[in-house]
């Protein structure tokens, strides 16, 4: 398609201005163990382009303080900010801070996230993974039956915000984790009139696959305008991780229960969810190259869990403003975001990291990193909805299969620049392994995905 040919092109475009400077007045230097101390700042543009989301613009900054450095790498304190619109109404606006020590005097680590995110052409597929056909001829102009690039797309406005506090057992590996979430959702069809306006190229106003789901009942009424959603978090925690932004060696391993329950505020919905996340680093080559494996579960073990927070994963930290899946930038790289929507789910990533090239630059340390990726996963109970009402003049067989879900696998390479070990830049190439997943994806955000 052309805008996605235009969007890999902005994006290599982005990666070549990004390291242009480091290229230029890069300095290689075999030691570069110069410990940090005080405040460090990374920043970056926010720009890209997608046809249907329109120019992205505006930037992003990541504060670090490192105290007297006796933790460095590890910070004491990192405070992230985003801000970034797009020319078609989409937009981002993110706080984030965490520090290791809330106070002298009460050393508990506390992560708070307010963030409000706009999205005027979320991703929907269908439930259930294969059990969902996907037809991309549908929304490929040209094609005999195309219908609409927005076909598989609907509006969603979110407002998140988290407090989440982590202590050590007894000053060893374990700790335990306490904390809130609240989300709100605001959903609605997608905006076509709103889509046209001061564009030349006019998109028919159609009937978009949420619309027929909401329709024929798959998503319940109460569902499909959103809701609000009060979470209470808890969980333990074993971590022995070298260091956070990119572990070299250690696991970090954690069960996590989510649950919401009628005091807290919930109405509509009442249910658990139960995550539970391995993560282990294995030094191939000490300092330079290591493998990286995430394996994981998340699943509803009581209640109802609505359509809308289904696709969110559970863990005990996430820079993003949140973490979706399974498809898409921060779970299996190169499948269609949320292509993979069910009430309970496995999933892994295996990557091999290889950090290149060390140098100075402008008297901060830079490294940077290739790495090749292998990520999977699969829906092992679906979420529940009767067909057998639809109207007759429904086609099933162009909106469902028969079969159940089986393993997505997806795989690619990606491309790391990392100042002060902390301020991670990552770029990742992912492509899907079968068509109905999707083609492939091009990803340029912060951070190693685990």
């Amino acid at each position: 398609m052309i805008h996605t040919r235009f969007l890999r092109q902005r994006a290599a475009l982005f990666l070549t201005g990004l390291l242009l400077p480091v290229l230029l007045h890069a300095q290689n230097e075999k030691d570069t163990t110069e410990i940090k101390k005080g405040w460090t700042f990374g920043a970056l543009p926010a720009v890209a382009y997608d046809t249907d989301r329109g120019f992205k613009y505006g930037g992003l900054v990541n504060f670090f303080n490192y105290g007297d450095g006796s933790t460095y790498p590890d910070y004491l304190q990192s405070i992230y900010l985003e801000w970034s619109r797009t020319t078609k109404g989409s937009g981002i606006n993110q706080l984030l801070f965490d520090t290791e020590r809330l106070t002298p005097a009460f050393p508990v680590r506390l992560t708070v996230d307010v963030s409000y995110m706009i999205e005027k052409s979320q991703n929907f597929y269908g439930l259930n993974g294969y059990q969902s056909a996907y037809h991309p001829e549908l929304e490929q102009e040209g094609s005999e039956p195309y219908i609409s690039r927005m076909f598989y797309r609907y509006e969603r406005n979110l407002f998140h915000f988290s407090a989440l506090f982590q202590d050590n057992i007894q000053d060893g590996p374990f700790r335990w984790l306490a904390g809130i979430d609240l989300y709100q959702h605001r959903l609605d069809e997608f905006d076509f009139e709103g889509y046209n306006k001061g564009n030349d190229e006019k998109l028919k106003d159609t009937t978009t696959l949420f619309e027929r789901y909401t329709n024929w009942g798959l998503i319940p009424a109460d569902d499909a305008d959103g809701g609000l959603v009060n979470y209470l978090r808890a969980g333990l925690i074993y971590d022995t991780r070298d260091q956070k932004a990119n572990p070299m060696k250690g696991i970090w391993s954690e069960v996590l229960l989510s649950a919401a329950p009628r005091f807290m505020g919930n109405r509509e919905n009442q249910y658990a969810k139960l995550a539970v996340i391995h993560r282990q680093y294995f030094p191939l080559i000490p300092d330079d190259l290591n493998l990286a494996v995430r394996l994981g579960y998340q699943g509803t073990i009581l209640g109802r869990a609505p359509f809308y927070m289904q696709s969110y994963l559970i863990s005990s930290y996430n820079q993003s403003v949140n973490v979706e899946g399974l498809g898409g930038q921060k779970s299996l790289r190169g499948i269609l975001r949320n292509r993979i929507v069910g009430d309970d789910i496995i999933y892994s990533n295996v990557e091999l990291r290889w950090k290149f090239w060390r140098f100075k630059l402008f008297k901060q340390q830079v490294y940077l990193a290739l790495s090749g990726f292998w990520d999977s996963g699969k829906i092992t109970d679906p979420i529940d909805f009767n067909r057998d009402e639809l109207p007759a003049s429904v086609d099933q067989d162009r909106y469902f299969d028969r079969q159940n879900d089986a393993l997505h696998h997806s795989m690619g390479v990606g491309l790391h620049v990392a100042l002060n070990r902390n301020f991670v830049v990552a770029v990742d190439y992912g492509r899907a392994l079968n068509k109905q997943d999707g083609n492939d994806g091009v990803y340029i955000g912060m951070n190693f995905l685990y």
